[in-house]
């Protein structure tokens, strides 16, 4: 039995029920902004710090994977998105790729999205913007959601496999 492999399988699983709740967060916002009238903008601000949310969860559960499978994390100035290109690597004997190619296409719009909640002030985010990166949502919380739940099954057979050959 591999315990870090089953703690990191059980790390994924509840971070998804948090993503999930996050991505739920997002379209409530997003729809109260479509009736909010006068109050439109405090529903996208809460829209795009959702995002922000939803992206700095997955990002926390990429970093584990680097520290604990991979055995090291991007560093440098572009540290972030160099850690999603690690998550679509092969890794032979080790894992295989924790994200597809293009679910880390899109999660690098939400990414650089974050970058600017993070740095401007919010009444700068442009209301166009954050809707897009709602209507994208759904489809990229869908794949994501079935990549991850795919890894965290890999991690469990693994974990698992010293107990079938004893």
């Amino acid at each position: 039995m591999i315990p870090g492999y089953q703690v990191l399988a059980v790390r994924i699983r509840a971070e998804l029920e948090d993503l999930d709740r996050s991505v739920r967060r997002v379209e409530r916002a997003w729809q109260a902004a479509q009736h909010a009238g006068a109050d439109q903008d405090m529903f996208i601000d809460s829209a795009a710090l959702n995002l922000h949310g939803f992206y700095a969860g997955v990002e926390r559960l990429c970093e584990a994977v680097a520290m604990q499978l991979d055995g090291s994390l991007p560093k440098g100035e572009a540290w972030h998105r160099d850690l999603l290109d690690q998550m679509t690597l092969d890794l032979p004997g080790l894992r295989p790729p924790v994200i597809s190619a293009a679910v880390r296409q899109t999660l690098d719009e939400y990414r650089r999205f974050r970058h600017v909640v993070r740095n401007v002030y919010a009444e700068s985010l442009d209301p166009l913007r954050v809707g897009e990166l709602v209507e994208k949502l759904p489809a990229l919380w869908g794949q994501l959601k079935s990549e991850l739940t795919g890894f965290a099954g890999f991690l469990e057979g693994v974990s698992g496999a010293d107990d079938v050959a004893g």
